[in-house]
Protein backbone atom coordinates (compact mmCIF):
# COMPACT_ATOMS: atom_id res chain seq x y z
CA UNK A 1 0.00 0.00 0.00
CA UNK A 2 1.28 3.46 -0.91
CA UNK A 3 2.23 5.91 1.79
CA UNK A 4 -0.31 8.70 2.23
CA UNK A 5 0.78 12.34 2.11
CA UNK A 6 -1.56 14.70 3.97
CA UNK A 7 -1.95 18.13 2.37
CA UNK A 8 -2.77 21.38 4.12
CA UNK A 9 -3.92 24.05 1.67
CA UNK A 10 -3.84 27.69 2.79
CA UNK A 11 -6.25 29.60 0.53
CA UNK A 12 -9.59 28.48 -0.83
CA UNK A 13 -10.44 30.75 -3.74
CA UNK A 14 -9.17 30.85 -7.36
CA UNK A 15 -5.74 29.25 -6.90
CA UNK A 16 -7.01 27.12 -4.04
CA UNK A 17 -9.56 25.60 -6.40
CA UNK A 18 -6.96 25.08 -9.14
CA UNK A 19 -4.67 23.27 -6.70
CA UNK A 20 -7.53 21.26 -5.20
CA UNK A 21 -8.50 20.04 -8.66
CA UNK A 22 -4.90 19.03 -9.37
CA UNK A 23 -4.60 17.08 -6.11
CA UNK A 24 -7.75 15.16 -6.97
CA UNK A 25 -6.72 14.33 -10.52
CA UNK A 26 -2.98 13.71 -10.29
CA UNK A 27 -3.32 10.22 -8.82
CA UNK A 28 -6.05 9.31 -11.27
CA UNK A 29 -3.94 9.97 -14.36
CA UNK A 30 -0.35 9.56 -13.13
CA UNK A 31 1.13 6.50 -11.43
CA UNK A 32 2.55 7.97 -8.22
CA UNK A 33 4.70 6.32 -5.53
CA UNK A 34 2.61 8.04 -2.81
CA UNK A 35 -1.05 8.96 -2.33
CA UNK A 36 -1.90 12.66 -1.80
CA UNK A 37 -4.71 13.18 0.71
CA UNK A 38 -6.82 16.35 0.86
CA UNK A 39 -6.56 16.69 4.63
CA UNK A 40 -7.28 20.34 5.56
CA UNK A 41 -8.16 23.48 3.63
CA UNK A 42 -7.87 26.92 5.21
CA UNK A 43 -9.58 30.22 4.35
CA UNK A 44 -10.84 33.43 5.93
CA UNK A 45 -14.38 33.41 4.53
CA UNK A 46 -16.19 30.46 6.08
CA UNK A 47 -18.92 30.38 3.43
CA UNK A 48 -16.41 30.28 0.54
CA UNK A 49 -14.25 27.85 2.47
CA UNK A 50 -17.07 25.36 3.02
CA UNK A 51 -18.13 25.54 -0.61
CA UNK A 52 -14.63 24.75 -1.85
CA UNK A 53 -14.10 22.06 0.78
CA UNK A 54 -17.36 20.33 -0.13
CA UNK A 55 -16.80 20.63 -3.88
CA UNK A 56 -13.33 19.07 -3.85
CA UNK A 57 -13.64 16.67 -0.95
CA UNK A 58 -11.37 18.17 1.69
CA UNK A 59 -11.67 16.23 4.96
CA UNK A 60 -11.25 19.20 7.31
CA UNK A 61 -11.57 22.99 7.32
CA UNK A 62 -9.85 25.72 9.33
CA UNK A 63 -9.82 29.51 9.44
CA UNK A 64 -6.37 29.56 11.09
CA UNK A 65 -3.31 28.97 8.94
CA UNK A 66 -1.24 28.61 12.11
CA UNK A 67 -3.44 25.69 13.16
CA UNK A 68 -2.90 23.98 9.81
CA UNK A 69 0.87 24.50 9.87
CA UNK A 70 1.12 23.14 13.42
CA UNK A 71 -0.99 20.03 12.74
CA UNK A 72 1.37 17.04 13.14
CA UNK A 73 -0.70 14.95 10.73
CA UNK A 74 -0.06 17.35 7.83
CA UNK A 75 3.11 16.80 5.80
CA UNK A 76 2.77 19.35 2.97
CA UNK A 77 1.75 23.00 3.28
CA UNK A 78 0.49 24.59 0.06
CA UNK A 79 0.39 28.41 0.09
CA UNK A 80 -2.29 30.04 -2.11
CA UNK A 81 -2.79 33.21 -0.07
CA UNK A 82 -2.40 36.89 -0.97
CA UNK A 83 1.29 37.64 -1.38
CA UNK A 84 1.87 39.31 2.00
CA UNK A 85 1.24 35.99 3.74
CA UNK A 86 3.66 33.92 1.66
CA UNK A 87 6.69 34.68 3.84
CA UNK A 88 5.20 34.15 7.33
CA UNK A 89 3.37 30.97 6.33
CA UNK A 90 6.42 29.53 4.53
CA UNK A 91 8.82 30.29 7.37
CA UNK A 92 6.43 28.84 9.96
CA UNK A 93 5.97 25.74 7.79
CA UNK A 94 9.74 25.34 7.36
CA UNK A 95 10.27 25.66 11.11
CA UNK A 96 7.65 22.94 11.57
CA UNK A 97 9.53 20.66 9.18
CA UNK A 98 6.84 20.67 6.48
CA UNK A 99 7.33 20.25 2.77
CA UNK A 100 6.18 23.49 1.13
CA UNK A 101 4.49 24.49 -2.11
CA UNK A 102 4.09 28.22 -2.83
CA UNK A 103 2.20 30.09 -5.53
CA UNK A 104 4.00 32.74 -7.53
CA UNK A 105 5.32 35.31 -6.97
CA UNK A 106 7.33 33.94 -4.09
CA UNK A 107 6.84 37.11 -2.04
CA UNK A 108 6.30 40.87 -2.21
CA UNK A 109 10.01 41.59 -2.62
CA UNK A 110 13.42 39.94 -2.74
CA UNK A 111 14.15 40.47 0.95
CA UNK A 112 11.10 38.43 1.92
CA UNK A 113 12.06 35.83 -0.68
CA UNK A 114 15.60 35.57 0.70
CA UNK A 115 14.20 34.98 4.19
CA UNK A 116 12.07 32.16 2.78
CA UNK A 117 15.01 30.59 0.96
CA UNK A 118 17.10 30.76 4.12
CA UNK A 119 14.32 29.16 6.19
CA UNK A 120 13.86 26.15 3.90
CA UNK A 121 17.63 25.73 3.58
CA UNK A 122 18.17 25.67 7.34
CA UNK A 123 15.22 23.33 7.85
CA UNK A 124 16.30 21.20 4.87
CA UNK A 125 12.71 20.77 3.66
CA UNK A 126 11.42 20.07 0.16
CA UNK A 127 10.10 23.25 -1.43
CA UNK A 128 8.45 24.00 -4.77
CA UNK A 129 7.40 27.17 -6.55
CA UNK A 130 4.25 27.04 -8.65
CA UNK A 131 5.40 28.15 -12.08
CA UNK A 132 2.80 26.02 -13.83
CA UNK A 133 3.37 27.40 -17.33
CA UNK A 134 6.65 25.46 -17.41
CA UNK A 135 4.42 22.38 -17.37
CA UNK A 136 2.52 23.11 -20.57
CA UNK A 137 3.76 20.45 -23.03
CA UNK A 138 4.10 23.06 -25.77
CA UNK A 139 6.52 25.01 -23.57
CA UNK A 140 8.53 21.82 -23.03
CA UNK A 141 8.68 21.35 -26.80
CA UNK A 142 9.97 24.90 -27.20
CA UNK A 143 12.64 24.27 -24.59
CA UNK A 144 13.79 21.12 -26.35
CA UNK A 145 13.96 22.97 -29.69
CA UNK A 146 16.14 25.64 -28.07
CA UNK A 147 18.32 23.23 -26.09
CA UNK A 148 18.90 21.05 -29.16
CA UNK A 149 20.04 24.10 -31.14
CA UNK A 150 17.19 23.84 -33.63
CA UNK A 151 16.66 27.61 -33.82
CA UNK A 152 20.32 28.49 -33.30
CA UNK A 153 21.69 31.33 -31.20
CA UNK A 154 18.87 33.29 -29.58
CA UNK A 155 18.60 36.92 -30.65
CA UNK A 156 15.24 38.01 -29.26
CA UNK A 157 12.75 36.91 -26.60
CA UNK A 158 9.56 38.94 -26.87
CA UNK A 159 6.53 38.44 -24.63
CA UNK A 160 3.17 40.11 -24.16
CA UNK A 161 0.74 39.12 -21.43
CA UNK A 162 -2.67 40.72 -21.90
CA UNK A 163 -5.80 40.54 -19.74
CA UNK A 164 -8.81 42.86 -19.63
CA UNK A 165 -10.49 42.19 -16.29
CA UNK A 166 -9.69 45.71 -15.03
CA UNK A 167 -10.63 47.73 -18.10
CA UNK A 168 -13.93 48.65 -16.43
CA UNK A 169 -13.21 51.51 -13.96
CA UNK A 170 -16.15 50.27 -11.88
CA UNK A 171 -14.46 46.93 -11.28
CA UNK A 172 -14.17 46.80 -7.47
CA UNK A 173 -11.07 47.25 -5.36
CA UNK A 174 -9.48 43.93 -4.32
CA UNK A 175 -6.32 42.93 -2.50
CA UNK A 176 -4.33 42.98 -5.74
CA UNK A 177 -4.83 46.77 -5.82
CA UNK A 178 -3.18 47.20 -2.43
CA UNK A 179 0.62 47.25 -2.58
CA UNK A 180 0.87 46.32 1.10
CA UNK A 181 -0.87 43.02 0.41
CA UNK A 182 0.35 42.29 -3.10
CA UNK A 183 3.74 43.99 -3.51
CA UNK A 184 2.83 45.00 -7.06
CA UNK A 185 -0.04 44.77 -9.53
CA UNK A 186 0.06 43.35 -13.04
CA UNK A 187 3.83 43.27 -12.72
CA UNK A 188 4.20 40.70 -9.95
CA UNK A 189 1.08 38.79 -10.91
CA UNK A 190 1.70 38.43 -14.64
CA UNK A 191 5.39 39.18 -15.16
CA UNK A 192 6.31 36.55 -12.57
CA UNK A 193 5.13 33.97 -15.10
CA UNK A 194 6.87 35.64 -18.03
CA UNK A 195 10.17 36.23 -16.24
CA UNK A 196 10.24 32.62 -15.09
CA UNK A 197 9.55 31.39 -18.62
CA UNK A 198 12.35 33.60 -19.95
CA UNK A 199 14.76 32.19 -17.37
CA UNK A 200 13.57 28.64 -18.08
CA UNK A 201 13.86 28.94 -21.86
CA UNK A 202 16.61 31.50 -22.49
CA UNK A 203 18.71 31.96 -19.36
CA UNK A 204 19.53 34.55 -16.72
CA UNK A 205 18.88 38.27 -17.04
CA UNK A 206 21.78 40.73 -17.08
CA UNK A 207 19.93 44.06 -16.83
CA UNK A 208 16.45 45.55 -17.28
CA UNK A 209 14.78 48.86 -18.06
CA UNK A 210 11.16 49.18 -16.93
CA UNK A 211 8.10 51.41 -17.00
CA UNK A 212 5.00 51.03 -14.84
CA UNK A 213 1.73 52.96 -14.84
CA UNK A 214 -1.56 53.01 -12.95
CA UNK A 215 -4.24 54.25 -15.35
CA UNK A 216 -7.24 53.88 -13.04
CA UNK A 217 -6.14 55.37 -9.72
CA UNK A 218 -9.37 54.85 -7.71
CA UNK A 219 -11.80 51.95 -7.57
CA UNK A 220 -15.09 51.44 -5.75
CA UNK A 221 -15.10 49.52 -2.48
CA UNK A 222 -18.04 47.16 -1.93
CA UNK A 223 -20.24 48.50 0.87
CA UNK A 224 -18.49 51.87 1.08
CA UNK A 225 -19.27 55.28 -0.41
CA UNK A 226 -15.70 56.43 -0.92
CA UNK A 227 -13.49 54.77 -3.55
CA UNK A 228 -10.17 53.26 -2.56
CA UNK A 229 -6.81 54.47 -3.85
CA UNK A 230 -5.11 51.95 -6.13
CA UNK A 231 -1.46 51.66 -5.10
CA UNK A 232 -0.36 49.01 -7.62
CA UNK A 233 0.37 49.14 -11.35
CA UNK A 234 -2.15 48.36 -14.08
CA UNK A 235 0.58 47.95 -16.69
CA UNK A 236 4.30 47.19 -16.77
CA UNK A 237 6.56 47.27 -19.83
CA UNK A 238 10.27 46.49 -19.80
CA UNK A 239 13.27 45.72 -21.95
CA UNK A 240 15.98 43.28 -20.99
CA UNK A 241 19.48 42.12 -21.78
CA UNK A 242 20.26 38.46 -21.14
CA UNK A 243 23.66 37.15 -20.11
CA UNK A 244 23.88 35.11 -23.31
CA UNK A 245 23.57 38.29 -25.41
CA UNK A 246 19.89 37.99 -26.33
CA UNK A 247 17.54 40.97 -26.02
CA UNK A 248 14.04 40.92 -24.57
CA UNK A 249 10.89 43.02 -24.86
CA UNK A 250 7.96 42.57 -22.47
CA UNK A 251 4.48 44.02 -21.86
CA UNK A 252 2.03 42.98 -19.14
CA UNK A 253 -1.31 44.71 -18.70
CA UNK A 254 -4.77 44.13 -17.26
CA UNK A 255 -6.24 46.80 -19.53
CA UNK A 256 -6.06 45.04 -22.92
CA UNK A 257 -9.71 45.11 -23.99
CA UNK A 258 -10.77 41.83 -25.55
CA UNK A 259 -7.82 39.81 -24.27
CA UNK A 260 -8.62 37.34 -21.49
CA UNK A 261 -5.41 35.44 -20.76
CA UNK A 262 -3.31 36.17 -23.81
CA UNK A 263 0.32 35.27 -23.15
CA UNK A 264 2.30 35.23 -26.39
CA UNK A 265 5.99 34.39 -26.69
CA UNK A 266 8.13 35.05 -29.76
CA UNK A 267 11.66 33.66 -29.80
CA UNK A 268 13.90 34.50 -32.75
CA UNK A 269 17.19 32.71 -33.41
CA UNK A 270 19.91 32.46 -36.04
CA UNK A 271 18.36 29.34 -37.60
CA UNK A 272 14.67 29.87 -37.01
CA UNK A 273 11.86 31.07 -34.78
CA UNK A 274 9.20 29.72 -32.45
CA UNK A 275 5.94 31.30 -31.25
CA UNK A 276 3.46 30.32 -28.55
CA UNK A 277 0.10 31.66 -27.35
CA UNK A 278 -1.32 30.47 -24.02
CA UNK A 279 -4.87 30.83 -25.35
CA UNK A 280 -3.92 28.11 -27.85
CA UNK A 281 -1.75 26.16 -25.44
CA UNK A 282 -1.65 22.93 -27.43
CA UNK A 283 0.08 24.58 -30.39
CA UNK A 284 3.54 25.83 -31.32
CA UNK A 285 4.43 27.86 -34.42
CA UNK A 286 7.84 26.78 -35.71
CA UNK A 287 9.96 28.25 -38.53
CA UNK A 288 13.30 27.10 -39.96
CA UNK A 289 15.33 29.01 -42.54
CA UNK A 290 15.55 27.30 -45.93
CA UNK A 291 15.47 28.10 -49.62
CA UNK A 292 12.40 25.95 -50.17
CA UNK A 293 9.69 27.83 -52.06
CA UNK A 294 7.15 26.50 -49.56
CA UNK A 295 9.12 27.76 -46.59
CA UNK A 296 7.11 29.36 -43.78
CA UNK A 297 5.83 28.88 -40.26
CA UNK A 298 4.28 25.50 -39.55
CA UNK A 299 1.85 24.77 -36.77
CA UNK A 300 2.66 21.84 -34.45
CA UNK A 301 -0.22 20.35 -32.49
CA UNK A 302 1.48 19.25 -29.26
CA UNK A 303 -0.73 16.27 -28.40
CA UNK A 304 1.41 13.33 -29.53
CA UNK A 305 2.49 10.67 -27.03
CA UNK A 306 6.15 11.68 -27.50
CA UNK A 307 5.53 15.03 -25.80
CA UNK A 308 6.06 15.28 -22.01
CA UNK A 309 3.04 14.34 -19.84
CA UNK A 310 0.72 13.84 -22.85
CA UNK A 311 0.81 10.02 -22.68
CA UNK A 312 -1.08 10.23 -19.37
CA UNK A 313 -4.08 11.91 -21.02
CA UNK A 314 -5.98 11.37 -24.26
CA UNK A 315 -5.32 10.12 -27.81
CA UNK A 316 -3.49 12.51 -30.17
CA UNK A 317 -5.54 15.53 -31.16
CA UNK A 318 -7.63 15.47 -27.97
CA UNK A 319 -6.33 18.68 -26.44
CA UNK A 320 -5.60 19.40 -22.79
CA UNK A 321 -6.32 22.63 -20.90
CA UNK A 322 -4.88 25.22 -18.52
CA UNK A 323 -5.65 23.18 -15.40
CA UNK A 324 -3.57 20.24 -16.60
CA UNK A 325 -0.32 22.16 -16.06
CA UNK A 326 -0.92 22.04 -12.29
CA UNK A 327 -1.51 18.28 -12.47
CA UNK A 328 1.79 17.86 -14.32
CA UNK A 329 3.70 19.92 -11.77
CA UNK A 330 2.19 18.08 -8.83
CA UNK A 331 3.06 14.75 -10.44
CA UNK A 332 6.72 15.78 -10.41
CA UNK A 333 6.43 16.92 -6.81
CA UNK A 334 4.92 13.67 -5.53
CA UNK A 335 7.31 11.58 -7.60
CA UNK A 336 10.19 13.44 -5.99
CA UNK A 337 9.06 12.98 -2.41
CA UNK A 338 8.27 9.36 -3.21
CA UNK A 339 11.90 8.74 -4.17
CA UNK A 340 11.67 8.97 -7.95
CA UNK A 341 13.76 11.32 -10.07
CA UNK A 342 11.98 14.61 -10.67
CA UNK A 343 12.93 18.21 -11.20
CA UNK A 344 10.78 21.23 -10.40
CA UNK A 345 11.22 24.95 -9.72
CA UNK A 346 12.02 25.66 -6.09
CA UNK A 347 12.32 28.71 -3.84
CA UNK A 348 15.67 29.58 -5.45
CA UNK A 349 13.83 29.96 -8.75
CA UNK A 350 11.23 32.09 -7.01
CA UNK A 351 13.96 34.29 -5.54
CA UNK A 352 15.81 34.70 -8.83
CA UNK A 353 12.52 35.65 -10.48
CA UNK A 354 11.87 38.15 -7.69
CA UNK A 355 15.29 39.73 -8.19
CA UNK A 356 14.28 40.49 -11.77
CA UNK A 357 10.86 41.82 -10.74
CA UNK A 358 12.44 44.09 -8.11
CA UNK A 359 15.02 45.35 -10.59
CA UNK A 360 12.26 46.27 -13.04
CA UNK A 361 10.42 48.21 -10.33
CA UNK A 362 13.64 49.98 -9.37
CA UNK A 363 14.30 50.85 -13.00
CA UNK A 364 10.79 52.28 -13.36
CA UNK A 365 11.30 54.40 -10.24
CA UNK A 366 14.72 55.72 -11.29
CA UNK A 367 14.28 55.87 -15.08
CA UNK A 368 17.55 53.95 -15.44
CA UNK A 369 18.74 50.55 -16.60
CA UNK A 370 19.21 48.29 -13.59
CA UNK A 371 21.70 45.42 -13.38
CA UNK A 372 20.87 42.06 -11.83
CA UNK A 373 22.89 40.39 -9.11
CA UNK A 374 25.37 37.92 -10.47
CA UNK A 375 23.94 34.97 -8.52
CA UNK A 376 21.60 32.13 -9.32
CA UNK A 377 21.71 29.98 -6.17
CA UNK A 378 21.20 30.96 -2.53
CA UNK A 379 21.52 27.70 -0.58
Amino acid sequence: MKREINIGLIGSRFMGKAHSNAYRRVGEFFELPVTPVLHTICGRNEQDLKKTADSFGWKNMSTSWQHVVEDPDIEVIDICTPNYLHMPVAIAAANAGKKIICEKPIARNAQEAQDMVYAVAVADVVNMMIFNYRYVPAIRLIKSLIDEGKIGAIFHFNAVYYQDWLVDPHSPFVWRHNIEESGSGAHGDMNAHVVDLARFLIGEFESVCGLQKTFITHRPQPGKKEPAVVSTDDTCCFQAKFRNGALGSFVATRLAAGRKNFLRLEIFGSKGSVNFNLERLNEVEFFLHSNDKENGFRNILVTEQVHPYISNWWPPGHVIGWEHAFVHQFSDFFNSIGGRDANFPDFNDGLNCQFVLDAIQKSSDTNKWTALQNKTSFV
